[in-house]
């Protein structure tokens, strides 16, 4: 490891909070498959330490829901849950770290806005809580997840039951057809698309919208849907 690299490390621990006895797994939580020879992805990029942090993530999150919220029922803790776990909110998690910055990436990968996707930061966020697990422990990565996701989850607004959960709940208790969504446009470059998405019921069209990822646009349009039919 030359100077340079240690250097950019030393300054991501200050970020994370957290030093590492053993910046090994720290180094392949940061390397995208992209900068990995094909026959070493598994073992040289952050796939398997994605796979594990997100499951250090979920129970990290679960039981801090548990606590906090002690009158919920199953259900509505599931849903907070959801929106805390979800990739969006693990890339805002990687974008506040500053973890693109340092993601390792191929040369394609870096020429096509790698270090924006939301789907990397998402997995390298992820991934470096695994790092993070298998150098100090859990309790390590649990304050870790703690001091990252405690703040979003107290300030989740909006209701528990997302846009498209609701829409399909009020077609469900009219007897009609589950609403079913279709993109008709996308545009933007490859790292920040931008998706326009309709949403149908029994083939009739009742609310269109837009968003930064697929998911963002069902849920703009099923709100839209809604809209109108409280209208």
């Amino acid at each position: 490891m030359n100077t340079h690299q240690a250097q950019v490390l030393e300054a991501l621990e200050g970020r994370l909070q957290y030093r590492f006895k053993d910046r090994t797994g720290l180094l392949r939580a940061l390397t995208h498959r992209s900068a990995v020879p094909g026959d070493q992805v598994a073992h040289e990029s952050y796939q398997r330490h994605e796979f594990l942090g997100d499951r250090v993530l979920a129970l990290v999150v679960a039981e801090m829901l548990f606590s906090a919220f002690p009158r919920e029922e199953e259900g509505d803790l599931a849903r907070r849950l959801n929106q805390l776990v979800r990739r969006e909110t693990c890339a805002e998690v990687a974008i506040d770290l500053d973890l693109g910055s340092v993601v390792r990436l191929g040369v394609g990968e870096r020429q096509s806005g790698g270090r924006r996707k939301e789907a990397i930061l998402g997995d390298v966020a992820d991934a470096v809580i695994a790092a993070i697990y298998f150098d100090g422990g859990f309790d390590a990565a649990k304050e870790f997840v703690l001091r990252n996701w405690k703040p979003r989850m107290e300030s989740l607004s909006g209701p528990l039951r997302d846009s498209k959960t609701l829409l399909q709940e009020w077609a469900q208790g009219r007897g009609q057809g589950l609403p079913s969504y279709s993109i008709v446009d996308r545009s933007g470059p490859d790292h920040a698309p931008t998706f326009r998405v309709t949403v149908a019921i029994d083939g009739e069209a009742v609310g269109e919208g837009q968003g930064k990822s697929k998911r963002d646009a069902e849920q703009a349009a099923a709100a839209e849907a809604l809209a109108k039919r409280a209208g």
